[in-house]
């Protein structure tokens, strides 16, 4: 039998770790002007030299959680624009930033589709979102799934957690529905590098 699911749709908030509650609130962002890559709503992102670009390069990314719409004045009709999803380029009036909002809670759980079967002892493993974010140019929402085949211990972006319990959804073939936590989050891991001035304790 054969999941409801026929393709990926990103990572859809999905409780917390600890099932503390889940609020689903999301931090406001900047993309630089003109930015030149698709996100897609569900796209795992990342902070950038002050600025909101894909997490999706690369499954070793770190990332700070996934893009939940965006919002800019658009330099046709100086009106205030909401969208779904960042379409590039996009160079707003007077070449001002867009405002990206982001789903930033590091202990956040997500929702997503595996790529391919997946064994019971897979579950721990981390996994990553397919590399090449894409999405639909009518909706926004990603289509991007997780990718059971590249499977690390501890290297990917993403803690295989469990699976959804849905029953439309569970069968052990392609689309099966997951939960994922955090596994490279930038605010809880990423302190390789001290900012100029500071010295961690």
């Amino acid at each position: 039998m054969a999941n409801r699911n026929s393709a990926g749709f990103g990572l859809i908030a999905q409780g917390t770790v600890g099932s503390t509650p889940a609020t689903q609130g999301q931090g406001k962002y900047y993309i630089d002007a003109a930015y030149d890559t698709d996100m897609f709503q569900g796209t795992a992102v990342q902070s950038k030299v002050g600025y909101i670009k894909t997490a999706q390069a690369a499954i070793t990314d770190t990332c700070i959680g996934v893009l939940n719409g965006i919002f800019y004045n658009a330099s046709s009709t100086q009106k205030p624009t909401w969208a779904n999803w960042y379409n590039q380029p996009i160079t707003p009036a007077n070449s001002e930033d867009l405002t990206a909002f982001v789903i930033d809670n590091p202990l956040q759980l997500f929702l997503g589709s595996l790529l391919t079967t997946a064994a019971q002892a897979v579950y721990g493993y981390t996994v990553g979102l397919t590399v090449t974010a894409a999405g639909s140019e009518i909706s926004g929402q990603s289509s991007s799934t997780l990718t059971e085949t590249t499977k690390h211990a501890t290297n990917n972006q993403w803690r295989l957690v469990r699976t959804a319990e849905d029953p439309e959804n569970n069968q052990n073939a392609t689309y099966r529905s997951v939960i994922v936590a955090h596994n490279l989050n930038q605010y809880l891991q990423n302190i390789s590098s001290t900012p100029a001035g500071l010295t961690w304790q």
